[in-house]
């Protein structure tokens, strides 16, 4: 189906939003604790922090993962991009 790779996608970033949320609550933190409290699987989260790390919204230390400057403006713009995104799907239905 033509929406699937959509539906992977958005999956894909609330798992990463998910994960980026975790990091900021309980920074620093590392992977199995990441996986404990998320419930998602330990290659999953490494897969998620490899992503927000090469984005520069986390950034690795000795102790875990910690949040940068960039991760509070990504929350924040959230809504907003979120909001911008809707429109153009909703544009697909005119």
């Amino acid at each position: 189906m033509m929406l699937e790779n959509l539906r992977s996608e958005i999956e894909l970033l609330r798992r990463h939003v998910k994960v980026l949320r975790m990091v900021k609550q309980h920074e620093p933190v590392g992977i199995i604790k990441l996986s404990e409290l998320s419930g998602i699987p330990q290659h999953k989260v490494r897969y998620s922090l490899r992503v927000l790390e090469q984005k520069g919204i986390i950034k690795p230390s000795p102790q875990g993962a910690v949040t940068t400057r960039k991760a509070q403006s990504f929350l924040k713009s959230l809504p907003e991009e979120i909001k911008r995104l809707k429109k153009e799907l909703d544009s697909c239905l005119e």
